[in-house]
Parts: structure tokens; sequence; C-alpha cells
């Protein structure tokens, strides 16, 4: 439900409305407008009478809200939400992009790497240190270590970090990873989000890879539910019959979802087309489709990386990419 206030509401009746609905056990969401104050009742509703409250002097407009995402839903929250990673500011218009190789190898390739994104304009460093793999046999990544290097790239560049997280136990090793990514085989493993959710370092939430967008944001509500209100959307492909690409990139997704929910949408070219060419070519389409960034795999010899070289970018080809979402985010904004 969504409680729509008059302009300048009296600050007593106000507080005495707050007061009565949380005695009914409802969450209260306060959204401040430049015109108006808006109230995002959360919780089971049903027994509250929207003619009740619209009865109230203070009141203009009461709506039941029919999605069953409340925190993420824009009805509730029309201002889109900026997130601070450092000194980057994602959403809100601005384009923050971040690149990194698919998974940490040595000091010398992450901070090589860092130094190389950051000339390019990358405003975070990513890098894997634990990797979902569908093969128990495969490479599973330097775990603690990569964690570790990272931390190393940081303090030679300057760059914020970013890594994802396989393991609710891994958080203790994430205290000092700037924004931790839950990749598209975790979006609904519920234990690791509700984990994420208490703690309030940002959450790059990956789609998962058959989840439709109601899916994908009911997953975000689980972290922001449990406290955490610092999530990043992130499109980075879905299954479909199409074999010729790794995934289908769904970039339907952005406009799409910025209708449903105020959260930050970024894409990630690279997990979805699985081929550096493509990826410099689908990368400008995600910028004019209105993405608030883009996570790209960037790797310094892509074909000696220890995995997933064929679909990260060299640097060169980095350099040539950001300028051009950079140059057309600029042109769009104009």
């Amino acid at each position: 439900m969504i409680v729509i206030l008059k302009q300048n509401p009296n600050p007593a009746q106000l507080e005495s409305l707050i007061a009565w609905l949380e005695e009914k056990h409802i969450e209260v969401n306060k959204s401040v407008g430049t015109t108006h104050t808006i109230l995002g009742l959360v919780g089971d509703t049903a027994a509250i009478d929207p003619d009740l409250i619209s009865a109230l002097g203070i009141v203009e407009d009461v709506k039941r809200v029919q999605e069953p995402y409340k925190h993420a839903n824009v009805k509730f929250h029309p201002a889109p939400t900026v997130i601070e990673i450092g000194a980057q500011k994602i959403g809100g218009g601005s384009l923050t992009l971040i690149a990194g190789p698919c998974t940490v190898e040595s000091e010398e390739q992450i901070v090589g790497i860092a130094k190389r994104v950051k000339a390019a304009g990358a405003a975070i460093l990513r890098g894997g240190a634990f990797k979902p793999r569908t093969s128990p046999y495969a490479y599973q990544g330097l775990g603690e270590e990569g964690i570790a290097l990272l931390k190393t790239a940081r303090a030679e560049t300057g760059l914020p970090i970013a890594a994802e997280i396989t393991d609710s136990a891994q958080l203790p090793l994430f205290a000092e990873v700037d924004l931790i990514q839950v990749g598209a085989r975790n979006m609904q493993n519920f234990a690791l989000l509700n984990v994420l959710g208490k703690q309030e370092k940002p959450v790059m939430l990956m789609r998962g890879h058959c989840a439709s967008y109601e899916e994908w944001l009911m997953s975000a509500e689980y972290i922001m539910a449990a406290g955490n209100h610092n999530v990043i959307l992130c499109e980075g492909g879905i299954r479909s019959y199409e074999h010729t690409n790794r995934h289908m990139l769904d970039l339907a997704a952005v406009p799409m979802l910025r209708r449903l929910t105020h959260l930050p949408i970024l894409v990630d070219p690279s997990h979805a087309a699985g081929r550096s060419w493509l990826v410099s070519e689908i990368a400008p389409a995600a910028v004019a489709a209105g993405a608030d960034g883009l996570s790209i795999e960037v790797h310094s010899d892509p074909e000696h990386a220890v995995m997933d070289g064929p679909q990260s970018l060299d640097p060169d080809a980095f350099d040539t990419v950001a300028a051009k979402a950079k140059a057309l985010h600029s042109f769009l904004a104009e």
C-alpha cells in the first residue's frame, strides 16, 4: 500500500499516523520528494482500511500495490537510487564502468590490468576469487589469496574492488571488498541473499539465467527486506533456444526495469556474448538502452587466460569500448 501525503503535512499528524501503522506491525518507508511525501507500507496491509487513512487531513491519496516486491518497487521510491562506492556514484544518470579479469591469477596480472582499465575510465576493478563452475573438476579460483591480490591492486591504483561471493561462509573475507557480486547461479540462493541483507556493503545482483523480471526483483527484495538497500541489478544474459551466442542479452530489461524499480541497472555484455568481438559491438547498445553502467571482462593476455579468455577484451580493445561508451552517454545526456 502507498500513502501519498499532501504538501507540507503536519509533523505531529504524520508521526501519529506512522506510530499507528507500526502498532499494526506495518513497516513504513518514508520517501520525501520535491512536492510530495510518500509512505510505502510493507507487511500484511489486508486489514488496513484505505478509506480510514484517506480521511486524514494530511493524506492526498491511498493506493494498493499488487506487485509482491515492495522495497524495490519504484512506486514506493519514485526517485532513482544512487549508490556510492568510493568516489563513484552508481545510478541517477551517471555511467559507471567496471572492468577487470574473470579471475585473479597473479599480482602482476591484476595490478597491470587495474592500471590499464583505470586509465581508460573504469571506476571499479572487478576480479574473481571464488568461481562457481559447472564441473567440480574445473578451476575454482584462488579464493582468499585472490581477495588479497585485489586489495593489493586497490592499494596500487585507488580503484574500489568488486568480487563474487559464492557462500555466506566467505563473508568475513569480503570485509574489505567494496562491492559484493552475487552471480547468476546464486540469484535465488535465498539464504545467501538474507545474509548479505544483514550487512551494509553494496551488492550487485546478477540476473539468473532463466529468471523473469519479477523473480529477479524478488531476489533483490530478499536483500532489502533484511535491511540492506544498497542493491544494484546487473543483466548478464538469459538462456534461449539460440545457441550461436552464449546467452541472449536482454537489453529490453533496462527500460522495462526503469518502470518497475528505482534500483541502478548495469549490463555485463561479456557474460552474455562469450566472444570478445561481440562484447565490443553490444556494449554501446547497453548504454543506448539506458544502462547505468557496464561490467566488462578485461585480460592482459586473453589467449592464455586461466578461464573465459574468449570473452575477455584486451586492454587496447577496452580503451576503444570505454571511449565509445562515454561518448555515447554524453551525447544522449545532451
